[in-house]
């Protein structure tokens, strides 16, 4: 059975968000996410590179790996385009918004091993989407990917300002915070599930 796109993009964001559900791109998740600016800026710069390297990955998983039968260099083949893509991204925030690039500092460049970008590209081999399936799941898994990381950090936010005990301080409150929002995006899971 055939996802439509659509279905594909929302269940992308919900059901099967790419970090409350497979928890893939966690490093810099909990890292950037105590400003609601700088989070918002890394989640958009994973948005678009997420979006444009499905598109660019799809297009040279099967116009240049399946026909040459390099499909074993998928994964070098991959890493290689996004961190061409996050490159040429580094450069257009630099050049129009220099706060947003020195407040993201090295989780930018970082945004290269973001695991959640690669597994976007391998699961749309996997599951042998088509290009518009593929794209649209991009999309979906980095709106996904911004919206919890905007979560966290408006939390995060809100709970500075309270008494937090020291050992529940920093990673390990975010940690228990991403748990209780993972499971609040397991009640969507009855609704469309595309794993």
């Amino acid at each position: 059975m055939e996802i439509n796109p659509f279905v594909l993009f929302f269940a992308s964001i919900f059901t099967s968000n790419i970090l409350l559900s497979n928890f893939l791109g966690m490093c810099s998740y909990l890292s950037v996410s105590k400003e609601i600016e700088s989070s918002f800026g890394l989640g958009m710069a994973v948005f678009f590179v997420s979006t444009v390297s499905a598109a660019l990955n799809w297009l040279v998983y099967h116009y240049i790996l399946v026909p040459f039968d390099l499909v074993y260099l998928q994964y070098i083949v991959f890493i290689i385009v996004i961190a061409a893509f996050v490159q040429l991204t580094e450069i257009i925030i630099e050049r129009f918004s220099p706060v947003l690039y020195y407040s993201l500092g090295i989780f930018l460049p970082l945004i290269t091993v973001n695991c959640a970008i690669l597994g976007v590209s391998l699961f749309m081999v996997i599951r042998d989407y088509s290009f518009i399936q593929s794209v649209l799941f991009g999309a979906g898994s980095g709106l996904g990917w911004l919206m919890a990381i905007m979560m966290l950090a408006g939390i995060r936010q809100r709970v500075k300002e309270k008494l937090v005990p020291v050992g529940l301080q920093g990673a390990g409150l975010s940690l228990i915070i991403t748990g209780i929002m993972a499971l609040a995006f397991i009640g969507f899971s009855g609704i469309v599930n595309v794993q």
